[in-house]
């Protein structure tokens, strides 16, 4: 018995060492403003960049009309950020301001409402949520959601609500170069009224730390 006994107890103490802890729980940053300010503060010793960017669009609404934009991505710090595209059909003026709105976390608690909603499991990874409202009332758009993640605190992906129920997506990847974590590929998902559409977006090589003319980022 004694034999028996001494038997149970090392098994019961190889499987106390051998389980898993207990996952922490995730600690939420204090307020929005934190969470942007942590964004902002991604590749700190990243002082400009440019990169050509390619979007291919497709209209599902039209099939004919599948265009292709490119373009050009600025950074500045310590808050500029524009996608300045060569030609964008008349169609498609609204969709380079998606291409702003996501790559300019600095620019959002300028004209909207933020808070910290809470997080949401995506793709099997907790994503911080952030909830975005018009300081002055829009009658189109709703509300805006960004999803952070907390461990890098990449954007991960934006979704815009309009009150015709209708609704924008738009992921986002990325990818190393040299020391830095930068944007490689988007993809949207456009479902609003009369208009039904997805776009794909590739960046080329990053020029990082180079020379940027201010004149690029004042709006035209």
């Amino acid at each position: 018995m004694t034999t028996l006994r001494a038997l149970a107890f090392a098994l019961a103490a190889v499987v106390g060492f051998a389980a898993p802890a207990a996952a922490q729980p995730l600690a939420l940053p204090p307020n929005a403003h934190a969470v942007i300010e942590k964004m902002l503060a991604r590749n700190p010793s990243l002082a400009s960049y440019t990169s050509r960017v390619h979007v291919n669009l497709r209209m599902l609404n039209f099939p004919f009309l599948a265009p292709t934009l490119d373009g050009t991505t600025y950074f500045k710090r310590p808050d500029n950020f524009v996608v300045v595209f060569d030609r964008v059909p008349s169609y498609a003026k609204g969709f380079s301001k998606l291409f702003n709105d996501v790559g300019d976390p600095a620019s959002w608690e300028k004209d909207q409402n933020v808070t910290l909603q809470g997080t949401q499991v995506m793709d099997g990874r907790t994503m911080l949520v952030l909830r975005m409202t018009k300081k002055i009332h829009s009658t189109i758009l709703d509300h805006v959601l960004a999803y952070v993640d907390p461990a890098t605190y990449e954007l991960d992906r934006m979704e815009w609500y309009y009150t015709s129920g209708g609704k924008i997506t738009m992921r986002q990847w990325y990818r190393s170069q040299g020391a830095f974590s930068v944007l490689s590929q988007q993809h949207v998902e456009i479902d609003i009224p009369h208009v039904h559409a997805v776009g794909d977006s590739t960046y080329a090589t990053y020029q990082t730390n180079v020379a940027v003319d201010d004149g690029v980022f004042v709006k035209k």
